[in-house]
């Protein structure tokens, strides 16, 4: 009996802890499995050798009935000749079988309880097998969810995680300063160096057919002004004349 309570044993075992403390919770469940069934073979075995002793000793103790059967009728087929002590002798070789056969007897109807029980334990262990694989594909599910759901949740604390945005965030200020220190550095050396009265005309930007338009209706206004005043002079002194 110790196989079988050894196997119920672990068919009984939580299940759900065994995969919480497996690598691989399909390849475990299936090597268990796999040990079931070989356990279940050698169960099977040992009850085909306990039912062949009890029918062992039902043969051995049906025998010795016989026996005593048969002695007895040797008894009687004494009696009848006459030879009482011939028939005495045959009786006491009765009562040695009777001795046997009642000691055959317990022993088959010990061994036939512990057959019957076994069988029991044989069909129960067949029984959880039969579940356990029903069952296997149902705990491969649930544990990949409950690691799938475990890696969520290791990424979503990830993302409550502000020490990874912090730390984004003092390095933009930082390439922000350094622009600043930058432009400022630039702007002292312009501030220091070159002729700034160019560098202000520069940053009026290209004047140069902009201005010269300007200049040239400028140029002519002041011409057609001048020579407005020339042809007035020249016309008061030809009158005058």
């Amino acid at each position: 009996m110790g196989i079988f309570e050894r196997i119920i044993s672990v068919i009984k075992s939580n299940l759900n802890h065994l995969i919480s403390r497996a690598e691989d919770p399909e390849k475990m469940l299936n090597q268990m499995l796999f040990d079931m069934r070989e356990q279940l073979m050698n169960a099977k075995k040992q009850v085909a050798t306990s039912i062949a002793d009890e029918k062992r000793l039902r043969a051995q103790y049906e025998k010795e009935l016989e026996q005593s059967k048969h002695w007895e009728m040797r008894a009687m087929q004494a009696i009848e000749s006459g030879d009482e002590e011939l028939a005495r002798e045959a009786l006491a070789r009765k009562a040695e079988h009777d001795s046997n056969s009642e000691e055959f007897h317990k022993q088959w109807e010990v061994q036939k309880a512990s057959v019957t029980k076994l069988k029991d334990s044989l069909r129960m262990l067949n029984k959880k097998i039969e579940e356990a694989k029903r069952k296997k594909n149902l705990l491969i599910a649930k544990a990949k969810r409950a690691d799938a759901q475990k890696k969520i949740h290791d990424a979503m604390q990830g993302l409550n995680d502000t020490s990874a945005f912090d730390t984004f965030g003092r390095m933009s200020e930082k390439v922000e300063q350094m622009q600043a220190e930058a432009d400022a550095a630039e702007e002292m050396s312009e501030e220091v160096t070159g002729d700034q009265l160019e560098k202000k005309f520069e940053k009026l930007g290209d004047v140069s057919s902009v201005s010269v338009d300007s200049a040239l209706e400028e140029l002519k206004a002041r011409m057609g002004k001048t020579q407005t005043a020339t042809q007035t002079q020249t016309g008061e002194s030809t009158s005058q004349s």
